[in-house]
């Protein structure tokens, strides 16, 4: 088996700059990586090379590969040991690229981390503000959602209806807007998330729609921090769901 030196000498430097879709020099690093681990040449449980080896290998600066390592770590796909380096904590599930091709990742991720930011907040909102005909729309948002599921869809609409009802609940246009402006990056993680859930629908199913009404059920009783509560941990989950399986 390859030592880790000999798996860094494989790694062909690079130094190309943002692509037109703007995609940065860490997210190279982050996905290429991702697909070593899924290769199985970096395997579970082995140290990474070192910063300053995977930086001179991808000829890029250390805060980058830094910045890459972070979001492994994050993804849990990464673990950190003091004075020892980085280990491979798993593999992610090779179905993933089924629905997602390697060099989305970052960009799903980063989408996940802004919803649960703006979205929380959100929801502890709507929670304060909503009206009885926005509480009625949520809970036909909801119903709707069921429905999806009794039919074995995807139910990606639904499902961004449901959070975009949380929204216009706010009194905010700015967060409806937001939610708007950013429909196609949010429903193609919602696919991702969604058809992987339907791999395992004996469990993903049932616990997504569980948060879900925890969700609608916290902000129909007007209990702000736990409607915060519990979006902010649904959004967590979901990224959980896609990097975990």
């Amino acid at each position: 088996m390859p030592s880790s030196m000999e798996k860094v000498s494989q790694l062909a430097p690079s130094n190309e700059r943002p692509d037109g879709r703007g995609q940065k020099l860490s997210d190279r690093v982050y996905g290429d990586i991702i697909d070593r681990i899924i290769q199985r040449e970096f395997g579970e449980g082995e140290r990474l090379p070192s910063e300053e080896q995977l930086a001179s290998h991808y000829g890029v600066s250390r805060p980058i590969v830094r910045e890459a390592l972070a979001r492994l770590r994050d993804d849990a796909l990464v673990r950190s040991q003091r004075g020892a380096g980085s280990f491979v904590q798993r593999r992610p599930d090779r179905a993933m690229l089924e629905f997602a091709p390697l060099e989305s990742l970052a960009d799903i991720q980063r989408c996940f981390e802004f919803r649960i930011a703006v979205e929380t907040e959100a929801a502890r909102l709507a929670a304060i503000k909503a009206t009885e005909e926005e509480r009625v729309a949520l809970t036909q948002a909801l119903a709707l959602l069921e429905q999806r599921i009794r039919d074995n869809a995807l139910g990606v609409d639904a499902d961004f209806n449901f959070h975009l009802s949380i929204a216009h609940a706010t009194h905010n246009r700015f967060f409806s807007d937001t939610l708007l402006s950013l429909k196609s990056a949010i429903t193609y993680g919602q696919n991702l998330a969604r058809g992987l859930g339907l791999r395992r629908p004996e469990r993903h199913v049932p616990e997504v729609q569980v948060e879900h009404r925890d969700i609608h059920d916290a902000i129909l009783s007007e209990d702000a921090e736990r409607a915060a509560f519990c979006m902010q941990h649904h959004l967590s989950s979901s990224r959980r769901r896609v990097f975990e399986g």
